[in-house]
């Protein structure tokens, strides 16, 4: 740990960094968030699903399109503009929910907006890494340590809401979401290391500039990767809600199979920072999802009747070690992908792609759980990510001969 020690001693790094874990917290607090506010509100939990479905879809068409603009005039002067209009929806979605006489059509297109104006923190702290960080052995501490922080986000921000829902205040969880979210983005976007990222130079866009990212094979194909992976995301998430259900007997304990594999990914985030890897990303790409998807076939089996729960608990920290390493690895090759002057749409755009797959896959879980079950639908998310993986070794060779020099991006 020594090393990530260091690295947050640096002043041009630990400021950004804590200030957009902040900010990132309602990644994992605003949908939740408002599926409690709505279902409370209004009692209606078909509502609550399509409210937050449609944010999350705002999340993924919004990304790529603030990516590009941060690229183009620099992180602040997109970064908090967007975070207050956010913050702003997500007020007026809570008192229009809150406000029953409000008809129940108003809610989804409030919600669409407060996610499309949502900030794309974690491609602009990536460029921030990028700038800051001059080692690149320390640099890839940080991507690492960024991936980490972001695993116990998502721990941490339902713990958070629970502790804030004790109040008894309804409406309380969105509303600190909401300073979190324009709070941390404003400390971020005024701290001295994400101002020296500097917006590119009008002629850096002559080469290729108009050319679409998607248009690019090697990048089409990591996004293909990627969603594929998450689907197999989406339906994890959600089938650990029915194993709980069925193991512990209320999907409220979700947190003792949750905790395990969360922390696990946390832990392998920084383990496999620390090293030195000789190896390019393509490869370890294709390690990691490989190991992870045979891994969900292990949980499947070990989430058997007559199998001890402590096993399962092992199976499932083990399993969350190679969840980071997959991300870490992908942004890399986003990097080696893409072009200079685009690194920051092109990072959105990956987020977008892990949005949408892991949209996909909740939706596809909550028909598993229903017709088949927990273990049926784990299995489902274990051959997600290995098709992945089979994506990920076809891509090789393209991969190869697109991809630029990794030290050359930095």
């Amino acid at each position: 740990m020594s090393g990530y020690v260091a690295l947050l001693r640096e002043p041009l790094v630990a400021r950004p960094f804590v200030a957009s874990v902040v900010a990132r917290i309602p990644i994992a607090t605003a949908p939740l968030g408002l599926v409690l506010l709505v279902r409370t509100a209004r009692d209606n939990y078909t509502l609550a699903g399509i409210v937050t479905g449609l944010f999350a879809v705002g999340l993924a068409i919004g990304s790529p399109l603030w990516g590009r603009a941060m690229d183009r005039v620099g992180q602040p002067r997109v970064l908090v503009p967007a975070a207050s209009v956010s913050g702003l929806f997500l007020l007026l979605l809570t008192a229009a929910t809150v406000w029953t006489a409000v008809p129940v059509l108003v809610l989804p297109p409030l919600a669409l907006l407060a996610g499309g104006f949502f900030p794309p923190l974690s491609p602009a702290m990536r460029s921030t890494w990028r700038v800051v960080v001059t080692n690149e052995r320390a640099r890839r501490r940080g991507y690492a340590l960024d991936a980490a922080a972001v695993e116990t986000i998502f721990v941490g921000g339902p713990l958070l809401l629970s502790v804030l829902l004790l109040l008894g205040i309804t409406p309380l969880p969105l509303v600190v979401t909401v300073v979190l979210l324009v709070g941390g983005t404003l400390v971020y976007a005024r701290s001295p290391g994400a101002r020296r990222v500097l917006p590119q130079p009008p002629g850096a866009h002559g080469h290729g500039a108009g050319t679409a990212l998607l248009h690019s094979p090697g990048f089409a194909l990591l996004l293909v990767v990627i969603a594929v992976m998450s689907v197999g995301f989406g339906i994890l998430d959600v089938s650990m809600a029915g194993l709980a259900e069925h193991l512990l007997g209320s999907a409220d304990r979700l947190g003792v199979l949750f905790a395990p594999i969360a922390g696990g990914s946390a832990v392998g985030g920084l383990l496999y920072g620390s090293r030195d890897w000789r190896s390019h990303d393509r490869r370890r790409l294709l390690v990691t999802l490989t190991v992870f998807g045979s891994l969900l076939f292990t949980v499947a089996f070990a989430a058997g009747e007559g199998i001890p729960f402590p096993v399962l608990l092992v199976v499932l920290f083990l399993t969350g070690l190679f969840i980071s390493p997959n991300l870490i690895a992908a942004q890399g090759l986003v990097d080696a992908l893409a072009p200079g002057h685009r690194l920051g749409e092109a990072q959105a755009w990956l987020s977008t792609a892990i949005t949408a797959g892991a949209a996909v896959g909740n939706a596809v879980a909550g028909v598993l759980l229903d017709v088949a079950g927990a273990r049926t639908s784990l299995g489902v998310a274990a051959a997600a990510v290995l098709t992945a993986a089979a994506v990920c070794l076809l891509a090789q060779r393209t991969w190869s001969a697109h991809q630029r020099d990794p030290v050359a991006v930095h």
